[in-house]
């Protein structure tokens, strides 16, 4: 049962993420200026010649080109895979965008988007405590000042639920464990008290 539920939870934080992936943002309408009065007419006063004492730039002080941004169409194929259930593909396109990007945040995003399939069920690379393991050395370490993508930081928070459970479960599992030594020793004891109950009865006879 509780690895059924994990499984539950794991699918629903997919469908979360895909839902939270395929909304877009209404189109913002801008309302046409409004009709403004003629500007009034007004007497020119001649004025002297203005001059502006501006330095002088080079082409090469001039910083036209906008900053690029970081490309994420790998991390998007990534989460295209995951979304249909082919792990291996979704983990190979994290990693290619990990190493094309080759920056602080991408770095952590892949590894964030890895971690995520590792705390899958059914992924080939399950394996909650490593799961837990990055995710704790991540956070640790979390990138500042720049733009995380929507999907990573719903699966960094859905990684923080997933690990909770785990570890209750876990916590769980050894005390279920310890109290099923408990009743096989009191079974054991309950049926060597019988036998020499048996035995001194029999004795008496």
């Amino acid at each position: 049962m509780p690895v059924i539920r994990l499984r539950v939870l794991v699918v629903g934080g997919l469908i979360f993420l895909l839902q939270a992936c395929s909304t877009t943002p209404e189109p913002l309408v801008v309302a046409p200026p409004a009709a403004s009065a003629p500007p009034a007419v007004t007497k020119r006063v001649p004025v002297g010649e203005l001059t502006l004492n501006l330095p002088e730039q080079g082409a090469d002080s001039c910083n036209c080109d906008p900053p690029v941004g970081v490309d994420r169409i790998f991390l998007e194929k990534g989460f295209s895979y995951l979304a249909v259930g082919d792990y291996r593909e979704a983990v190979n396109y994290f990693r290619r965008y990990q190493r094309l990007e080759s920056s602080p945040g991408a770095d952590w995003e892949a590894n964030i988007a890895v971690a995520y399939v590792k705390m899958i069920p059914d992924s080939p690379y399950y394996n909650w405590r490593a799961s837990r393991e990055s995710y704790l050395r991540l956070m640790r370490a979390q990138p500042t000042g720049i733009q995380l993508d929507e999907q990573i930081v719903l699966m960094r928070d859905m990684l923080a639920i997933l690990i909770n459970l785990h570890v209750r479960l876990n916590d769980l599992q050894s005390e279920n464990a310890v109290v099923s030594e408990n009743l096989q020793k009191r079974e054991e004891a309950l049926r060597r008290l019988r036998e020499l109950m048996l035995g001194q009865k029999a004795e008496l006879q």
